[in-house]
């Protein structure tokens, strides 16, 4: 029940762990110093960002929990690509075409809901006037 597991790290932490399957218990800055865990695993995953939209959602938060789905989506995406795409957004950075290829670059990654999201940006900026001239 995403209302009571609320806050997953203290009522559910079994449910969290880091990309290379350590568990969240093992995540601490003592490991980190050590090294037996690198900084890639200080990263959310795709079902811990999941599980937190369930929670959101359960607790009528409905905008919170479509940004951690669409975070739960890009939480596998590279970095340089993320970077790329948040550049992309930025008022007349991008055409519309730009913006459309991006979208389908996003659903080659397996994020629809994010493409989607892009696909929105792209109109309300042709609407607004801060698409990139072509």
């Amino acid at each position: 029940d995403p209302k009571r597991d609320y806050p997953l790290g203290t009522r559910r932490p079994d449910l969290v762990s880091t990309p290379g399957g350590i568990p969240l218990d093992g995540v601490t800055l003592e490991a980190l110093a050590e090294g037996r865990i690198g900084a890639g695993e200080i990263r959310a995953t795709p079902a811990t960002l999941q599980l937190q939209a369930d929670v959101a959602r359960a607790a009528g938060r409905a905008p919170l929990a479509a940004t951690l789905e669409r975070a739960a989506e890009l939480a596998a995406v590279a970095d340089d690509v993320l970077l790329a795409v948040y550049t992309a957004l930025r008022p007349r950075r991008a055409t519309a075409s730009e913006l459309q290829a991006w979208a389908e670059r996003l659903e080659g990654h397996g994020a629809g809901k994010t493409a989607a999201f892009v696909r929105e940006a792209a109109v309300a900026y042709a609407e607004r006037g801060l698409l990139a001239d072509a």
